[in-house]
């Protein structure tokens, strides 16, 4: 059975992705069960710690101007309520957060902290803010909003007069009584025994506040032709009466010119998220020693697992990357041994392959330049003894001498010629020019131009043709196959033998048969009958033996066709090659036609 590898690290991803979501939901469940019980029977009081929550952060950025200082207020509401409390910048990052900045916030704010605006407006799609923003009308907390440290002093020392003088009288004015300092008809303090009025003069900051909401307010009102009076309040500051005909515009301008003028005095809107601090600091005290203690041992049976599965894993790789540095530093032998049916174990089959290939054509490189060489020697010896000997005065430049000259001359010129053909054969740039023929004719042509020779060694050459058979080819490359097969089988025919060239056209295709009675063609020769400079009996020589690239051309030029070139053979018997075309040019497409 084939174990695939990418079978193997599906299953050990798997395995290990299995471990640690397990261990992952154990712990979960080990820490946040009792958790979530908890939190279902507190739901009811979630509500109310959210308020004081946000109440008290209203409160800070009332009386604050930024929020610098306010770390230690959002640890001990966090710490007080359980809570997670974390402040950031509207859209932005957090600047303050009880968990020290562990991840996973909520999707969204619980509400935006804006100490500019009135109790219950939200300013449109921004959450629900709850501020404790002063009224327009007198009130004790706005009196002492934003003391400075003198005022402050200052109001300690009133406050310390004030309970020195209700000792005195016997506490005859319940300390209720204080709480109320505007006379029923509105105008100044009321005369509250021990109280000095300076008790509740507003603050420095309270007073700016006032003028600059007169001055922010009044062009809006003016802007909208809305009636107001500009009167002094009791606490000696400027203030707007609204007049019964103003028009329920005249809140919306002063609400407006209030929070403008607030805004150098308070702290900048920030967004308040809320969260279960144990849900969002995992290595929480109670807990973080667990949760180390689960992620070593995840981490040390992965690690092993994955050891055990790469070892096995890397050990045929490092064995092909040996073999292929040492191919690299010439060693053609080099191989890797195959065992099993996994991806790697194909590619290590694939690399053999390919070596094998390499050595072979190296193999062939090397043996084609030592025939090439053997052939050529041979033709240009003979022309250089024969000059040589010319210029020595042994021979005298006759006839024949020149006539053995130029066939040593064709000679050379058609193993040029042929090796010329090999190699645009294997470049892919054979050209080949088809037409309508007649397969019958160009038989006859081949047979002809090899007449003379066969006549002359006692071999019978004739042709049989079938039907006549018209074809698309190129005349002339089809004879030279042709020709290179009839004049390899006149050479391997003894004298009294016979060669004859055959024609037939069945419904689709017409086939050259080329049979001789000659010696025949073991069965080990027959598969490298079609390689070049290759010769079944390396006994013969150039002269009886051919150059051995004949049969090679003939495949090339027969497969330029869209061809196929076969043999069969018995030793002793003879041997009968078949070339089989398409009546029509079915390699038209192909690159080596030339139209």
């Amino acid at each position: 059975m084939r174990r695939s590898l990418l079978l193997k690290l599906v299953a050990l991803s798997l395995a290990v992705a299995a471990l640690a979501v397990s261990a992952t939901a154990l712990l979960a469940t080990y820490d946040t069960g009792g958790q979530l019980r908890e939190e279902l029977t507190a739901d009811a009081s979630l509500l109310s710690t959210d308020s004081d929550i946000l109440a008290g952060l209203v409160t800070y950025a009332n009386e604050h101007r930024d929020w610098s200082g306010v770390e230690p207020l959002v640890r001990e509401l966090a710490e007080r309520t359980g809570r997670r409390v974390v402040l950031a910048a509207p859209g932005g990052e957090p600047f303050v957060d009880s968990a020290g900045g562990a991840a996973g916030l909520p999707p969204a704010p619980a509400a935006r902290i804006d100490a500019t605006r009135p109790p219950g407006r939200s300013g449109g799609a921004e959450p629900n803010v709850v501020a404790r923003e002063p009224s327009l009308g007198v009130d004790i907390s706005f009196y002492i909003w934003q003391l400075t440290e003198e005022e402050r002093r200052q109001r300690q020392a009133y406050a310390r007069e004030v309970v020195d003088c209700v000792r005195r009288t016997g506490g005859e004015r319940s300390a209720s009584s204080r709480h109320r300092v505007a006379g029923p008809d509105g105008g100044g303090p009321a005369q509250v025994p021990c109280v000095p009025a300076a008790m509740f003069a507003p603050s420095a900051a309270a007073r700016e506040l006032d003028e600059r909401t007169v001055d922010l307010a009044t062009p809006c009102l003016t802007a909208h032709d809305l009636a107001y009076d500009v009167t002094t309040g009791p606490a000696g500051t400027r203030q707007l009466r609204q007049r019964p005909a103003a028009g329920p515009q005249w809140i919306d301008c002063v609400e407006t010119a209030r929070a403008e003028a607030k805004r150098p005095y308070v702290a900048a809107p920030a967004d308040l998220y809320l969260g279960e601090s144990d849900r969002f600091d995992p290595f929480s005290p109670d807990g973080w020693w667990r949760t180390a203690a689960m992620v070593a041992a995840v981490l040390l049976v992965a690690a092993a697992v994955t050891v055990l599965a790469g070892r096995r894993l890397v050990h045929p790789i490092r064995a092909l990357t040996a073999a292929a540095r040492r191919m690299a530093d010439g060693d053609r032998a080099a191989r890797v041994p195959v065992h099993g049916n996994d991806e790697v174990t194909q590619l290590a089959a694939a690399f053999n392959t390919m070596a094998d290939s390499i050595a072979n054509t190296d193999r062939q490189r090397r043996a084609l330049v030592s025939d090439v060489a053997h052939e050529l020697r041979t033709p240009l010896a003979n022309v250089r003894g024969h000059l040589e000997a010319v210029q020595d005065g042994v021979f005298p430049l006759d006839a024949e001498l020149v006539g053995s000259l130029l066939e040593e001359s064709a000679l050379l010129e058609r193993l040029v010629a042929d090796l010329q053909d090999l190699a645009l054969a294997d470049a892919g740039m054979l050209r080949i020019h088809p037409e309508e023929c007649q397969a019958g004719d160009l038989a006859e042509q081949a047979v002809a131009a090899h007449r003379a020779r066969a006549e002359a060694s006692g071999v019978d050459l004739r042709v049989a043709v079938a039907e006549a058979v018209v074809i698309r080819a190129d005349p002339t490359r089809l004879r030279q196959a042709l020709g290179n097969l009839v004049s390899n089988a006149t050479r391997h025919t003894p004298a009294g033998g016979s060669v004859t060239v055959t024609v037939t056209g069945p419904a689709d295709q017409v086939e050259f048969t080329v049979t001789d009675t000659g010696t025949g063609i073991a069965a080990e020769h027959l598969p490298h009958v079609f390689e070049r400079f290759y010769r079944a009996d390396p006994s013969r020589s150039r002269a009886t033996g051919g150059s051995g690239l004949g049969l090679a051309i003939s495949k090339h030029l027969v497969e330029a066709h869209d061809g196929e070139l076969s043999v069969t053979s018995t030793p002793g018997c003879g041997s009968t090659f078949t070339i089989r075309l398409g009546r029509r040019a079915r390699g038209a497409t192909r690159a080596s036609w030339q139209t």
